[in-house]
């Protein structure tokens, strides 16, 4: 950014930002679907849509990613939280949409 102008700074930082936001929405897409894939194996195989386990050394990993990338850990671990429960209630779905059908099909 060598231009002086404000302006000019501050919309060159903005689609900067915009970029950023798209690939992160992109990264998320991705993930949820990978996620998505793990509900189905989870509820196809009747395992629990929550792993705790895994989810402590996630949140770990995660802090210890964002310490190295000087971000606040303590901000990184709410964001993981909140993808974390996302993906929990997805799994939760798909485990009652399997439960439901496979009651239906012995029910008829």
């Amino acid at each position: 950014m060598t231009d002086t102008n404000p302006q000019a700074q501050l919309q060159e930082l903005r689609a900067s930002i915009d970029n950023i936001d798209a690939a992160l929405i992109h990264m998320l897409a991705e993930r949820f679907r990978c996620t998505k894939a793990v509900g189905v194996l989870k509820a196809t195989h009747g395992l629990p849509p929550a792993d705790p386990a895994r989810e402590q050394t996630q949140i770990a990993r995660l802090r210890r990613l964002a310490d190295d990338a000087h971000l606040d850990p303590d901000f990184a671990e709410k964001f993981l939280n909140f993808i974390i429960r996302e993906v929990i209630r997805h799994h939760e779905m798909l485990a009652a949409e399997r439960n439901g059908g496979s009651d239906r099909t012995t029910s008829a």
